[in-house]
């Protein structure tokens, strides 16, 4: 599970990874952060020009990822 607080933390405090400006939800982008217990979370979301829309969030393991949790396995 992951909590509002942290999600909250990823946006403020993340970084965003990948960009997808031809989504079709909408401009939309990914952003990479850690909690306090060390789990990396991803949240893709979309501006809006009234609020940020999240659309997700999730947590991978390793072996879903390529290091540093910044690229994906292709």
């Amino acid at each position: 599970m992951i909590s509002t607080s942290e999600i909250k933390k990823v946006i403020v405090q993340g970084k965003i990874i990948e960009d997808y400006p031809d989504d079709v939800r909408g401009h939309s982008r990914l952003l990479m952060g850690k909690e306090d217990i060390g789990r990396t979370i991803h949240i893709i979301c979309s501006p809006k020009e009234d609020y940020l829309a999240i659309i997700t969030a999730y947590i991978l393991s390793m072996e879903d990822r390529k290091e540093g949790f910044e690229e994906r396995e292709k």
